[in-house]
């Protein structure tokens, strides 16, 4: 499998530790994460993400145009919505999200 990378951006500091942690774990997924969505979408080489992950505080009307700017900055990135749960939650809305892109996942 392609070694995956995570740009994860919430407003939660604990949570956002704990995402980046869990994703961090897994053998092939590389996650950084950030809770001020300007300083994300500014980092210097936005294609090397594969994976956009949204947690939890972000503002809806500040969520859209993360997307918007994401998409503009990487048009092949997967976004992922993320509400929480556990890790096997998390995994599998990852996996699902692969799936349905396309992208191969073995």
């Amino acid at each position: 499998m392609k070694k995956l990378k995570f740009l994860v951006i919430g407003k939660n500091e604990a949570i956002l530790e704990v995402l980046v942690r869990l994703l961090n774990t897994e053998k092939d997924w590389t996650a950084e994460g950030f809770m001020d969505e300007n300083q994300a979408l500014s980092v210097s080489d936005f294609s090397k993400f594969d994976i956009l992950l949204l947690s939890c505080g972000i503002e809806e009307t500040i969520e859209q145009l993360i997307r918007e700017k994401a998409i503009e900055l990487n048009p092949t990135l997967i976004i992922i919505q993320h509400y929480g749960g556990g890790s096997g939650l998390l995994k599998n809305e990852i996996l699902s999200a692969l799936a349905e892109s396309g992208r191969q996942i073995l």
